[in-house]
């Protein structure tokens, strides 16, 4: 091949190799294009549409709280308004002006508007919530006059209506804001940081079954973030919270608030064949509503100063000597141990000195001769010092208090219940670094000294003597049911808590012998229901401060009645900060009066002739046991122990 040819057929193939690249790069370019604009279109078209796609919550309606009657909700929604401002949409400069005009209108510090509207986010067009729980009126100005208030907008939006407050309030609970602590125990189970959530009782410890889901509606904003139109997509429909019906009597429940009246204590009242709560009062209290009207955080701040502490539930969470109410335990411990003949007696002369120190009895000139029952009736201290320090010892009788369920908790489903205590002498060398002395057993003896229990743990004790031995766990929820059919979703059933060993002889031994501490002992003059046979057991506790004794009243009835159905346990406790007047007998004989006959408070009053309190009630004021009946009918019995 000659030069020529040669010099022609090599630019002839770099031409072609210059072709084929162009080809494959504009095959590429064309497959770049098309995946570019077909492919990976609908990917950027997706994320163009999240990008202007903002979503808000369309809140669930909490579930409404009942009675056992299922008539009239004890807490329910009602429809509030939320105040919020989109900083952006102010005009430049004016932003002080229209905060400080909003201020006023809302009736709040400006600072609070300051404080969520920074001048960093003055060109945010992200809506801030100022106020809650606006009234009607304000925001019916606020639609007269809104050229004044540019950025300013409000939404409707549920809140919770506490409609039957007062003792009912540390059963029921209430709602708030939840906190960034409990965001972060909660983030992974539906919470967020705009959640409302309960706080105390029921409505926090069935949060789940009230709060349902939140729905969602999208809506389409520009790249300012300001709202152009719907997306396209759906909205997500809330799911509404469940229904819950309570064990509680609403009828049984104002017997109780009303007989206790302004006096700090409690009431419980339960179902001993099923630990049902038929009502739950304790005071002081506090209204829950006021947590959502204006100036509400003021008004929890000085709720939490209140020494006398209105939050707290006093069934529950609040634990004191039992008194002569533990002597019931001591009766069933003499009983069961047979280290002491129940028809042998003990000669009480008003004292009895253990070592070199004297324990008095309640009654100064003593009870004489009394056995186990007599001892029981008469409240006697001297019998159960006996049997405490000489026949039974510290051990049997803590063994024994732990067998009605004292220091431990009940279960109840309410939170921050309290356990309680019983001590030992291993748990006195731990406490205060000291050994256990005979004096120790002696003041255990009687329910006093270092023993503590809740009002729910003496109904307790109380229900396993009238169910021979079976304590069933207290609680105050009784169904779930749909909110929005009523149809019913779950019932709750009773469940056993604790069986005790303890021989049903014993227990019917026990059982006569609270029959006879109401017929024939300290509170005879005061149980004067004719429609009901009571048992029980006063107490009478040292507080370790001079002249405040507690007032306890632990009853049950009707007595000898066969259907468990009939069956109510009683307890009311008045603490002894209150002016001493014996109170806990004569609140529990109206209590169980109005139970039984189906009267109202007022008709029980009537019924039972208590004139002198009837006409306090009339006149609004607190009534007081006129100072002739209180001399005649209970001198002494104020210092049973």
């Amino acid at each position: 091949m000659s030069d020529s040819q040669l010099n022609r057929r090599v630019p002839r193939e770099r031409i072609l190799v210059l072709a084929a690249l162009i080809c494959v790069l504009v095959f590429v370019y064309l497959g770049y294009l098309f995946s570019l604009q077909i492919i990976d279109g609908y990917i950027y078209a997706m994320r163009a549409e999240q990008v202007t796609r903002r979503s808000t919550v369309i809140p669930a309606p909490r579930g409404q709280i009942y009675d056992r009657h299922y008539d009239a909700p004890l807490v329910t929604n009602v429809d509030s308004f939320v105040v919020e401002v989109n900083p952006a949409n102010i005009p430049r400069g004016s932003h002080e002006e229209v905060f400080e005009r909003l201020a006023r209108t809302l009736d709040i510090p400006v600072s609070r508007i300051e404080q969520r509207i920074p001048p960093r986010r003055y060109n945010t067009y992200q809506a801030v919530e100022i106020d809650t729980a606006v009234p009607f009126a304000t925001i019916a100005y606020l639609a007269e006059n809104i050229e004044r208030y540019p950025g300013v907008n409000w939404r409707n939006t549920p809140v919770r209506q506490y409609t039957r407050t007062n003792s009912l309030a540390h059963t029921l609970g209430f709602v708030g804001q939840i906190t960034t602590e409990e965001l972060q125990v909660l983030y992974n189970r539906g919470y967020d940081a705009r959640s409302i959530l309960g706080k105390a009782g029921i409505e926090q410890y069935y949060d789940e079954m009230l709060r349902g889901e939140d729905g969602r509606r999208f809506l389409k904003v520009d790249a300012r973030g300001r709202q152009v139109g719907e997306a396209d997509l759906d909205p997500v429909e809330p799911e509404l919270g469940e229904n819950l019906v309570l064990t509680i009597d609403g009828r049984i429940q104002e017997l109780a608030e009303r007989a206790l009246g302004k006096r700090t204590g409690s009431v419980v009242a339960l179902r001993p064949h099923t630990g049902e709560v038929l009502a739950m009062a304790s005071y002081p209290y506090y209204d829950p509503n006021i947590f959502f009207e204006r100036g509400r955080s003021e008004s929890f701040q000085s709720l939490s100063a209140d020494a006398r502490a209105p939050f707290l539930n006093r069934v529950i969470q609040s634990a004191a000597v039992p008194a002569s109410t533990f002597k019931k335990i001591m009766t069933a411990a003499v009983l069961e141990e047979e280290t002491f003949s129940p028809d042998q007696t003990v000669t009480c002369r008003g004292s009895r000195r253990f070592g070199n120190r004297t324990f008095n009895c309640w009654l100064e000139y003593g009870h004489g001769s009394v056995n186990l029952e007599e001892a029981l009736a008469q409240s006697c201290n001297v019998f159960f010092y006996t049997m405490g320090h000489e026949y039974l010892g510290e051990d049997v009788i803590a063994d024994y208090a732990k067998q009605f369920g004292f220091g431990e908790r009940t279960g109840i489903d309410l939170p921050g219940e309290v356990p309680g205590l019983v001590p030992t002498p291993e748990w006195k060398q731990a406490r205060f670094g000291s050994r256990w002395v005979g004096g120790d057993t002696i003041n255990l003896s009687i329910g006093q000294g270092f023993i503590e229990v809740t009002p729910l743990q003496l109904a307790n004790a109380m229900a396993m003597i009238v169910n021979d031995g079976v304590i069933y766990r207290p609680h105050v929820l009784r169904e779930v049911r749909d909110q929005e059919t009523g149809q019913l979703i779950h019932s709750v059933e009773p469940e056993v808590l604790r069986t005790s060993d303890i021989n049903s002889e014993t227990f019917g031994t026990l059982r006569r012998a609270l029959r006879g501490a109401v017929a024939e002992g300290t509170p005879r003059s005061v149980i004067t229901t004719p429609v009901v046979e009571l048992a029980g057991k006063t107490g009478t506790g040292e507080t370790g401060r001079p002249d405040e004794l507690h007032s306890w009243f632990v009853s049950y009835g009707p007595y000898g009645a066969e259907d468990p159905e009939d069956k109510v346990v009683l307890v009311v406790m008045v603490d002894g900060s209150n002016e001493w007047e014996w109170w806990a007998p004569r609140a529990s004989n109206v209590i169980m009066h109005g139970i039984f006959s189906g009267e109202s408070y007022e008709e029980s009053l009537r019924s039972l002739g208590l004139s002198w309190w009837l006409r306090a009630e009339q006149e609004e004021q607190a009534p007081e046991v006129p100072a002739e009946e209180y001399q005649e009918q209970h001198e002494g019995f104020e210092i049973e122990g």
